[in-house]
């Protein structure tokens, strides 16, 4: 197995955690809440158990992968928008904008 399948396991398997957290556990929309996106918990979180499976997907098709990668990337992005607009500080930011650079990098590395 090489680095970049490592990468994407990686990113998939947190995903399909914190997409799944939402669904089970009262901190995630408790977060949501405090950013003011209540209604866009239940969205954000089957889009990212969406952008999981198609990283599994993306093993054996590289458009899915593509897609799913620049599809987290951008989630991320905009996670990382939101934590930086609510003044969070910068460790508690960390982990939204590791993930948009780690499917960016995923995407990269599909293009490229």
């Amino acid at each position: 197995m090489n680095l970049l399948n490592i990468l994407i396991f990686f990113s998939a398997i947190s995903f399909l955690v914190y997409g799944t957290a939402y669904f089970v556990s009262s901190n995630m929309k408790n977060e949501f809440k405090r950013f003011g996106l209540e209604k866009y918990g239940r969205l954000t979180a089957i889009l990212e158990l969406v952008g999981a499976s198609g990283l599994f997907i993306g093993l054996q098709n590289q458009t899915v992968l593509a897609l799913a990668s620049g599809g987290l990337a951008l989630l991320m992005l905009l996670g990382t928008g939101v934590r930086i607009k609510m003044n969070d500080p910068f460790l508690v930011s960390l982990p939204a904008f590791f993930y948009f650079l780690l499917n960016a990098f995923i995407l990269f590395k599909v293009l490229w």
